[in-house]
Protein backbone atom coordinates (compact mmCIF):
# COMPACT_ATOMS: atom_id res chain seq x y z
CA UNK A 1 0.00 0.00 0.00
CA UNK A 2 1.07 3.54 -0.83
CA UNK A 3 2.22 5.46 2.39
CA UNK A 4 1.59 8.82 1.39
CA UNK A 5 0.04 10.89 4.11
CA UNK A 6 -3.53 11.93 3.81
CA UNK A 7 -4.40 15.15 3.53
CA UNK A 8 -6.56 16.60 5.98
CA UNK A 9 -9.86 17.75 5.34
CA UNK A 10 -12.56 18.83 7.40
CA UNK A 11 -13.71 21.71 9.67
CA UNK A 12 -15.73 24.29 7.87
CA UNK A 13 -14.55 23.34 4.15
CA UNK A 14 -17.04 23.27 1.70
CA UNK A 15 -17.62 20.28 -0.48
CA UNK A 16 -16.14 22.05 -3.50
CA UNK A 17 -12.97 22.73 -1.38
CA UNK A 18 -12.72 19.25 -0.07
CA UNK A 19 -13.87 17.40 -2.83
CA UNK A 20 -10.25 17.20 -4.31
CA UNK A 21 -8.11 16.32 -1.31
CA UNK A 22 -10.91 13.45 -0.98
CA UNK A 23 -10.26 12.15 -4.33
CA UNK A 24 -6.33 12.07 -3.69
CA UNK A 25 -7.20 10.50 -0.33
CA UNK A 26 -8.45 7.46 -1.66
CA UNK A 27 -6.34 7.34 -4.78
CA UNK A 28 -3.39 7.12 -2.15
CA UNK A 29 -5.12 3.84 -0.59
CA UNK A 30 -4.31 1.16 -2.62
CA UNK A 31 -6.93 -1.07 -3.09
CA UNK A 32 -6.13 -3.14 -6.07
CA UNK A 33 -8.54 -5.93 -6.71
CA UNK A 34 -6.68 -8.82 -7.87
CA UNK A 35 -9.35 -10.93 -7.05
CA UNK A 36 -9.88 -13.62 -4.28
CA UNK A 37 -10.18 -13.70 -1.31
CA UNK A 38 -7.33 -11.02 -0.49
CA UNK A 39 -8.29 -7.12 -0.52
CA UNK A 40 -6.56 -5.20 2.60
CA UNK A 41 -6.00 -2.35 0.84
CA UNK A 42 -10.19 -2.50 0.72
CA UNK A 43 -10.22 -2.27 4.92
CA UNK A 44 -7.83 0.51 4.93
CA UNK A 45 -10.28 2.69 2.28
CA UNK A 46 -13.39 1.54 4.36
CA UNK A 47 -11.84 2.85 7.59
CA UNK A 48 -11.35 6.05 5.95
CA UNK A 49 -14.92 6.56 4.55
CA UNK A 50 -16.36 5.78 7.47
CA UNK A 51 -14.18 7.91 9.97
CA UNK A 52 -15.19 11.28 7.28
CA UNK A 53 -18.93 10.19 7.84
CA UNK A 54 -18.43 9.88 11.10
CA UNK A 55 -16.99 13.13 11.63
CA UNK A 56 -20.45 14.21 10.27
CA UNK A 57 -22.77 12.93 13.00
CA UNK A 58 -23.25 9.63 10.80
CA UNK A 59 -23.18 6.12 12.50
CA UNK A 60 -21.70 4.16 9.26
CA UNK A 61 -21.37 0.24 9.79
CA UNK A 62 -18.02 -1.69 8.35
CA UNK A 63 -19.08 -5.03 7.02
CA UNK A 64 -16.01 -7.26 6.23
CA UNK A 65 -16.92 -10.59 3.73
CA UNK A 66 -13.72 -11.69 4.33
CA UNK A 67 -10.22 -10.71 5.79
CA UNK A 68 -9.33 -7.01 3.89
CA UNK A 69 -12.77 -7.32 2.03
CA UNK A 70 -15.04 -4.47 3.45
CA UNK A 71 -17.48 -2.53 2.50
CA UNK A 72 -18.63 1.07 4.33
CA UNK A 73 -22.65 1.86 4.64
CA UNK A 74 -24.24 4.17 6.28
CA UNK A 75 -28.30 5.84 6.31
CA UNK A 76 -29.19 9.30 6.29
CA UNK A 77 -32.16 10.33 8.24
CA UNK A 78 -34.32 12.34 5.69
CA UNK A 79 -37.33 14.63 6.40
CA UNK A 80 -39.78 12.64 5.16
CA UNK A 81 -38.93 8.87 7.19
CA UNK A 82 -41.88 7.75 5.44
CA UNK A 83 -40.77 7.98 1.84
CA UNK A 84 -38.78 4.99 -0.11
CA UNK A 85 -35.51 5.59 -0.01
CA UNK A 86 -32.27 6.53 -2.17
CA UNK A 87 -29.45 4.29 -2.47
CA UNK A 88 -26.04 5.98 -3.96
CA UNK A 89 -23.65 3.52 -4.28
CA UNK A 90 -19.68 3.23 -5.13
CA UNK A 91 -17.01 0.89 -4.90
CA UNK A 92 -13.86 1.69 -3.58
CA UNK A 93 -11.59 -1.04 -5.31
CA UNK A 94 -9.58 -0.95 -8.63
CA UNK A 95 -8.24 -2.65 -10.93
CA UNK A 96 -4.51 -3.10 -10.53
CA UNK A 97 -1.66 -0.30 -12.51
CA UNK A 98 1.94 -0.74 -13.22
CA UNK A 99 3.33 2.82 -12.15
CA UNK A 100 6.62 2.26 -15.06
CA UNK A 101 3.75 2.98 -17.82
CA UNK A 102 2.41 5.71 -16.35
CA UNK A 103 3.20 9.70 -16.57
CA UNK A 104 2.34 9.90 -13.12
CA UNK A 105 2.33 7.25 -10.47
CA UNK A 106 -0.98 5.75 -10.01
CA UNK A 107 -1.06 5.60 -6.54
CA UNK A 108 0.11 9.31 -5.81
CA UNK A 109 -3.06 11.13 -6.52
CA UNK A 110 -0.87 13.90 -8.19
CA UNK A 111 -2.74 17.00 -9.23
CA UNK A 112 -1.03 17.54 -13.01
CA UNK A 113 -2.49 19.74 -15.86
CA UNK A 114 -5.76 20.68 -13.92
CA UNK A 115 -6.26 17.01 -13.18
CA UNK A 116 -6.13 14.66 -10.49
CA UNK A 117 -4.09 11.68 -11.67
CA UNK A 118 -4.34 7.76 -10.57
CA UNK A 119 -5.83 4.54 -10.60
CA UNK A 120 -9.74 4.70 -9.70
CA UNK A 121 -9.58 8.63 -10.79
CA UNK A 122 -12.35 7.86 -12.74
CA UNK A 123 -13.65 4.26 -11.83
CA UNK A 124 -14.92 5.35 -9.43
CA UNK A 125 -12.90 7.14 -6.14
CA UNK A 126 -14.23 10.81 -8.33
CA UNK A 127 -17.82 9.68 -7.42
CA UNK A 128 -16.93 7.99 -3.62
CA UNK A 129 -15.16 11.76 -3.30
CA UNK A 130 -17.85 13.64 -4.90
CA UNK A 131 -20.60 11.50 -2.57
CA UNK A 132 -18.42 12.10 0.87
CA UNK A 133 -18.04 15.89 0.19
CA UNK A 134 -21.79 16.50 0.12
CA UNK A 135 -22.86 14.54 2.42
CA UNK A 136 -20.25 16.04 4.80
CA UNK A 137 -21.17 20.36 4.25
CA UNK A 138 -25.15 19.01 4.45
CA UNK A 139 -24.62 17.60 7.50
CA UNK A 140 -22.43 19.89 8.39
CA UNK A 141 -25.24 23.10 7.92
CA UNK A 142 -28.02 20.76 9.31
CA UNK A 143 -29.57 19.99 5.16
CA UNK A 144 -30.93 16.96 5.18
CA UNK A 145 -32.73 15.43 2.05
CA UNK A 146 -36.16 15.33 1.74
CA UNK A 147 -36.30 11.12 2.16
CA UNK A 148 -33.58 8.73 3.77
CA UNK A 149 -30.26 7.96 1.99
CA UNK A 150 -28.65 4.92 2.09
CA UNK A 151 -24.70 5.29 1.38
CA UNK A 152 -22.98 2.16 0.63
CA UNK A 153 -18.85 2.26 -0.38
CA UNK A 154 -18.24 -1.42 -1.42
CA UNK A 155 -15.38 -3.88 -1.88
CA UNK A 156 -14.80 -6.03 -4.92
CA UNK A 157 -17.05 -4.71 -7.63
CA UNK A 158 -13.93 -5.01 -9.84
CA UNK A 159 -14.15 -8.88 -9.73
CA UNK A 160 -18.29 -9.12 -9.93
CA UNK A 161 -19.23 -7.60 -6.47
CA UNK A 162 -18.82 -11.30 -4.59
CA UNK A 163 -16.92 -9.40 -1.47
CA UNK A 164 -19.27 -6.55 -1.77
CA UNK A 165 -22.74 -5.94 -3.21
CA UNK A 166 -23.33 -9.03 -3.61
CA UNK A 167 -22.69 -10.23 0.27
CA UNK A 168 -24.10 -7.41 1.54
CA UNK A 169 -27.60 -8.13 -0.92
CA UNK A 170 -27.27 -11.77 0.74
CA UNK A 171 -26.55 -11.48 3.90
CA UNK A 172 -27.40 -8.04 5.01
CA UNK A 173 -30.54 -7.13 3.19
CA UNK A 174 -31.67 -5.25 6.03
CA UNK A 175 -29.77 -2.05 5.41
CA UNK A 176 -31.58 -1.62 2.13
CA UNK A 177 -35.29 -1.48 3.85
CA UNK A 178 -37.05 1.06 1.74
CA UNK A 179 -35.16 1.68 -0.97
CA UNK A 180 -36.42 1.46 -4.42
CA UNK A 181 -34.18 3.51 -6.23
CA UNK A 182 -30.30 3.96 -6.59
CA UNK A 183 -27.73 5.82 -7.86
CA UNK A 184 -24.10 4.66 -9.04
CA UNK A 185 -20.89 4.58 -11.45
CA UNK A 186 -20.73 5.33 -15.40
CA UNK A 187 -23.63 7.87 -15.78
CA UNK A 188 -23.61 11.74 -16.01
CA UNK A 189 -20.37 12.72 -17.81
CA UNK A 190 -20.58 15.23 -20.68
CA UNK A 191 -20.23 14.58 -23.94
CA UNK A 192 -19.77 18.07 -26.60
CA UNK A 193 -21.65 18.30 -29.58
CA UNK A 194 -20.99 22.02 -29.93
CA UNK A 195 -20.76 24.94 -27.71
CA UNK A 196 -24.69 24.94 -27.54
CA UNK A 197 -25.08 21.40 -26.56
CA UNK A 198 -23.84 18.80 -24.47
CA UNK A 199 -25.45 15.65 -23.81
CA UNK A 200 -25.44 13.74 -20.44
CA UNK A 201 -25.18 9.98 -20.25
CA UNK A 202 -27.33 8.66 -17.88
CA UNK A 203 -26.95 5.08 -17.48
CA UNK A 204 -30.35 3.28 -17.86
CA UNK A 205 -29.25 -0.17 -18.68
CA UNK A 206 -26.23 -2.77 -19.03
CA UNK A 207 -25.13 -5.48 -20.46
CA UNK A 208 -25.22 -8.84 -18.81
CA UNK A 209 -22.16 -10.83 -18.72
CA UNK A 210 -20.54 -14.39 -19.14
CA UNK A 211 -17.42 -14.80 -17.72
CA UNK A 212 -16.00 -18.02 -19.22
CA UNK A 213 -13.35 -20.76 -19.53
CA UNK A 214 -12.86 -22.45 -22.66
CA UNK A 215 -11.37 -26.21 -22.44
CA UNK A 216 -9.93 -28.13 -25.03
CA UNK A 217 -8.61 -31.89 -24.14
CA UNK A 218 -6.25 -33.40 -26.56
CA UNK A 219 -3.94 -36.11 -26.87
CA UNK A 220 -0.14 -35.70 -24.99
CA UNK A 221 2.44 -36.53 -26.63
CA UNK A 222 6.39 -35.58 -28.09
CA UNK A 223 6.77 -32.61 -29.21
CA UNK A 224 9.02 -34.09 -31.97
CA UNK A 225 6.31 -36.18 -33.07
CA UNK A 226 3.26 -35.64 -35.47
CA UNK A 227 0.27 -35.34 -33.50
CA UNK A 228 -3.40 -34.90 -35.19
CA UNK A 229 -4.91 -34.15 -31.63
CA UNK A 230 -3.47 -31.60 -30.35
CA UNK A 231 -5.38 -29.78 -27.90
CA UNK A 232 -3.36 -25.91 -28.48
CA UNK A 233 -4.12 -26.10 -32.05
CA UNK A 234 -7.81 -26.92 -31.72
CA UNK A 235 -8.49 -24.41 -29.05
CA UNK A 236 -6.63 -21.98 -30.83
CA UNK A 237 -8.57 -21.99 -33.92
CA UNK A 238 -11.67 -21.62 -32.26
CA UNK A 239 -10.34 -18.70 -30.12
CA UNK A 240 -9.35 -17.06 -33.45
CA UNK A 241 -12.81 -17.79 -34.61
CA UNK A 242 -14.40 -15.99 -31.50
CA UNK A 243 -12.53 -13.15 -31.79
CA UNK A 244 -12.66 -12.53 -35.32
CA UNK A 245 -16.69 -13.00 -35.16
CA UNK A 246 -18.85 -10.02 -35.11
CA UNK A 247 -22.23 -10.59 -33.59
CA UNK A 248 -25.78 -9.48 -35.50
CA UNK A 249 -27.10 -5.89 -34.42
CA UNK A 250 -29.63 -5.62 -31.87
CA UNK A 251 -31.26 -2.13 -31.42
CA UNK A 252 -32.75 -2.40 -27.85
CA UNK A 253 -34.88 0.17 -26.35
CA UNK A 254 -32.10 2.07 -24.86
CA UNK A 255 -29.99 2.56 -27.51
CA UNK A 256 -33.31 3.18 -29.79
CA UNK A 257 -33.54 6.01 -27.58
CA UNK A 258 -30.37 7.54 -27.29
CA UNK A 259 -29.89 6.99 -30.96
CA UNK A 260 -32.86 8.95 -31.59
CA UNK A 261 -31.62 11.70 -29.12
CA UNK A 262 -28.27 11.40 -30.96
CA UNK A 263 -29.82 12.20 -34.17
CA UNK A 264 -31.54 15.29 -33.02
CA UNK A 265 -28.80 16.48 -31.68
CA UNK A 266 -26.41 15.86 -34.75
CA UNK A 267 -29.87 16.82 -37.28
CA UNK A 268 -29.15 13.54 -39.41
CA UNK A 269 -31.00 10.50 -39.40
CA UNK A 270 -28.87 7.46 -37.79
CA UNK A 271 -28.98 3.76 -39.14
CA UNK A 272 -27.91 1.65 -36.44
CA UNK A 273 -26.94 -1.11 -39.28
CA UNK A 274 -24.60 1.28 -40.80
CA UNK A 275 -22.56 3.07 -37.47
CA UNK A 276 -19.46 3.84 -38.81
CA UNK A 277 -19.63 6.91 -40.11
CA UNK A 278 -21.52 7.60 -36.78
CA UNK A 279 -19.35 6.20 -34.17
CA UNK A 280 -16.43 8.35 -35.77
CA UNK A 281 -18.06 11.48 -34.88
CA UNK A 282 -18.53 10.39 -31.08
CA UNK A 283 -14.74 10.41 -30.01
CA UNK A 284 -13.91 8.71 -26.65
CA UNK A 285 -17.81 7.61 -25.83
CA UNK A 286 -17.96 5.61 -29.55
CA UNK A 287 -15.56 2.57 -27.55
CA UNK A 288 -18.76 2.62 -25.40
CA UNK A 289 -21.45 2.81 -27.43
CA UNK A 290 -19.93 0.54 -30.46
CA UNK A 291 -20.43 -1.98 -27.74
CA UNK A 292 -23.98 -1.58 -26.83
CA UNK A 293 -25.05 -2.21 -30.29
CA UNK A 294 -24.20 -6.28 -30.11
CA UNK A 295 -23.51 -9.36 -28.18
CA UNK A 296 -19.27 -9.20 -27.43
CA UNK A 297 -16.59 -12.03 -26.41
CA UNK A 298 -13.28 -10.83 -25.73
CA UNK A 299 -10.48 -13.42 -25.34
CA UNK A 300 -8.57 -12.37 -22.79
CA UNK A 301 -6.18 -14.78 -21.25
CA UNK A 302 -4.74 -18.38 -23.16
CA UNK A 303 -2.81 -21.29 -21.08
CA UNK A 304 -1.66 -24.41 -22.10
CA UNK A 305 1.71 -26.83 -22.09
CA UNK A 306 4.87 -26.93 -19.13
CA UNK A 307 7.76 -27.56 -21.65
CA UNK A 308 8.75 -26.87 -25.17
CA UNK A 309 8.86 -30.34 -26.23
CA UNK A 310 5.94 -31.56 -24.83
CA UNK A 311 2.36 -31.62 -26.25
CA UNK A 312 -0.04 -30.91 -23.14
CA UNK A 313 -3.37 -32.74 -23.09
CA UNK A 314 -5.08 -30.24 -22.33
CA UNK A 315 -5.55 -25.84 -23.28
CA UNK A 316 -7.22 -23.57 -21.73
CA UNK A 317 -8.84 -19.93 -22.44
CA UNK A 318 -10.37 -17.04 -20.49
CA UNK A 319 -13.18 -14.93 -22.73
CA UNK A 320 -15.08 -12.36 -21.39
CA UNK A 321 -18.46 -12.38 -22.90
CA UNK A 322 -20.95 -9.86 -22.59
CA UNK A 323 -24.66 -10.01 -23.77
CA UNK A 324 -27.88 -7.39 -24.46
CA UNK A 325 -31.24 -7.46 -22.66
CA UNK A 326 -33.33 -9.93 -23.95
CA UNK A 327 -30.49 -11.79 -26.13
CA UNK A 328 -29.07 -14.32 -23.78
CA UNK A 329 -29.98 -17.56 -25.00
CA UNK A 330 -29.24 -16.27 -27.98
CA UNK A 331 -25.27 -14.97 -27.36
CA UNK A 332 -25.04 -18.59 -25.48
CA UNK A 333 -26.01 -20.00 -28.73
CA UNK A 334 -23.82 -18.68 -30.69
CA UNK A 335 -20.97 -19.07 -29.00
CA UNK A 336 -21.62 -22.71 -28.90
CA UNK A 337 -21.94 -22.63 -32.84
CA UNK A 338 -19.05 -21.00 -33.18
CA UNK A 339 -16.50 -22.19 -31.01
CA UNK A 340 -17.72 -26.30 -31.95
CA UNK A 341 -17.96 -29.27 -30.43
CA UNK A 342 -14.69 -29.87 -28.75
CA UNK A 343 -14.45 -26.89 -26.85
CA UNK A 344 -15.81 -27.39 -23.14
CA UNK A 345 -17.19 -23.96 -21.86
CA UNK A 346 -18.03 -23.11 -18.20
CA UNK A 347 -18.32 -19.90 -16.33
CA UNK A 348 -16.41 -18.47 -14.40
CA UNK A 349 -18.45 -15.22 -13.55
CA UNK A 350 -21.90 -14.90 -14.98
CA UNK A 351 -24.57 -12.37 -14.09
CA UNK A 352 -28.09 -10.79 -15.97
CA UNK A 353 -28.53 -7.87 -18.28
CA UNK A 354 -30.93 -5.18 -16.70
CA UNK A 355 -32.94 -2.17 -18.43
CA UNK A 356 -35.24 0.09 -17.05
CA UNK A 357 -37.18 3.65 -18.56
CA UNK A 358 -35.84 6.94 -18.49
CA UNK A 359 -38.73 8.56 -16.95
CA UNK A 360 -39.93 9.29 -13.66
CA UNK A 361 -39.15 11.90 -10.83
CA UNK A 362 -35.22 10.59 -10.03
CA UNK A 363 -34.63 11.48 -13.85
CA UNK A 364 -36.27 14.92 -13.82
CA UNK A 365 -34.46 15.73 -10.81
CA UNK A 366 -30.70 14.83 -12.93
CA UNK A 367 -32.09 16.60 -15.77
CA UNK A 368 -33.30 19.42 -13.62
CA UNK A 369 -29.58 19.38 -11.30
CA UNK A 370 -27.52 19.17 -14.69
CA UNK A 371 -29.45 22.21 -16.33
CA UNK A 372 -28.95 24.21 -13.62
CA UNK A 373 -25.09 23.81 -13.73
CA UNK A 374 -24.62 24.05 -17.22
CA UNK A 375 -27.61 25.41 -19.73
CA UNK A 376 -25.92 23.62 -22.22
CA UNK A 377 -26.86 19.99 -20.96
CA UNK A 378 -29.27 17.39 -21.80
CA UNK A 379 -29.80 14.34 -20.39
CA UNK A 380 -30.19 11.15 -22.47
CA UNK A 381 -30.43 7.62 -21.74
CA UNK A 382 -27.57 4.89 -22.76
CA UNK A 383 -26.63 1.69 -22.37
CA UNK A 384 -23.02 0.77 -20.40
CA UNK A 385 -21.35 -2.20 -21.81
CA UNK A 386 -19.93 -3.63 -19.04
CA UNK A 387 -21.33 -4.54 -15.81
CA UNK A 388 -22.03 -2.50 -12.36
CA UNK A 389 -23.03 -3.07 -8.80
CA UNK A 390 -26.45 -1.66 -9.59
CA UNK A 391 -26.97 -6.50 -10.72
CA UNK A 392 -26.70 -7.09 -7.07
CA UNK A 393 -29.32 -4.16 -6.15
CA UNK A 394 -31.84 -5.18 -8.66
CA UNK A 395 -32.63 -8.49 -6.61
CA UNK A 396 -33.60 -5.98 -4.02
CA UNK A 397 -36.01 -4.52 -6.65
CA UNK A 398 -33.74 -1.52 -6.60
CA UNK A 399 -34.10 0.70 -9.85
CA UNK A 400 -30.94 1.64 -10.78
CA UNK A 401 -29.09 4.47 -12.87
CA UNK A 402 -25.59 5.34 -13.56
CA UNK A 403 -25.30 9.30 -12.35
CA UNK A 404 -21.82 9.92 -11.46
CA UNK A 405 -21.85 13.73 -13.06
CA UNK A 406 -18.86 15.20 -14.55
CA UNK A 407 -18.69 17.98 -17.08
CA UNK A 408 -15.57 16.96 -19.20
CA UNK A 409 -13.28 18.79 -21.51
CA UNK A 410 -14.31 17.86 -25.45
CA UNK A 411 -10.38 16.43 -25.49
CA UNK A 412 -10.62 14.27 -22.74
CA UNK A 413 -11.06 10.59 -24.01
CA UNK A 414 -13.07 9.93 -20.57
CA UNK A 415 -13.92 6.44 -21.82
CA UNK A 416 -10.05 5.29 -22.61
CA UNK A 417 -9.45 6.65 -18.89
CA UNK A 418 -11.24 3.18 -17.83
CA UNK A 419 -9.18 0.74 -16.50
CA UNK A 420 -6.39 2.42 -18.74
CA UNK A 421 -3.15 3.88 -18.23
CA UNK A 422 -2.77 7.81 -17.12
CA UNK A 423 -6.47 7.57 -15.65
CA UNK A 424 -7.57 11.47 -14.17
CA UNK A 425 -10.16 13.58 -13.61
CA UNK A 426 -10.46 17.08 -14.33
CA UNK A 427 -10.39 19.02 -10.78
CA UNK A 428 -13.01 21.53 -12.10
CA UNK A 429 -15.18 18.65 -13.28
CA UNK A 430 -15.02 17.39 -10.04
CA UNK A 431 -16.15 20.79 -8.52
CA UNK A 432 -18.97 20.34 -10.85
CA UNK A 433 -20.33 17.14 -9.82
CA UNK A 434 -20.79 18.28 -6.34
CA UNK A 435 -22.72 20.81 -6.93
CA UNK A 436 -24.89 18.99 -9.40
CA UNK A 437 -25.29 16.27 -6.58
CA UNK A 438 -26.27 19.00 -4.31
CA UNK A 439 -28.67 19.64 -6.15
CA UNK A 440 -30.12 16.36 -6.65
CA UNK A 441 -30.21 15.34 -3.36
CA UNK A 442 -32.57 18.66 -2.72
CA UNK A 443 -34.96 17.17 -5.46
CA UNK A 444 -34.74 13.60 -5.03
Amino acid sequence: MNQSTPAQTGGGASAESEVVDLCRDLIRIDTSNYGGNEGPGERAAAEYVAEKLAEVGLEPEIFESRPGRASTVARIAGEDSSRPALLIHGHTDVVPANAEDWTHDPFSGEIADGCVWGRGAVDMKDMDAMTLAVVRERLRSGRRPPRDVVLAFLADEEAGGVYGARHLVDNHRDLFEGVTEGIGEVGGFSFTVNEDLRLYLVETAQKGMHWMRLTVDGTAGHGSMTNNDNAITELCEAVGRLGRHRFPVRVTKTVRSFLDELSDALGTELDPEDMEETLAKLGGIAKIIGATLQNTAAPTQLGAGYKVNVIPGQATAHVDGRFLPGHEEEFLADLDGILGPRVQREDVHADKALETSFDGALVDAMQASLKAEDPAARAVPYMLSGGTDAKSFDDLGIRCFGFAPLKLPPELDFAGMFHGVDERVPVDGLKFGVRVLDRFLDQC
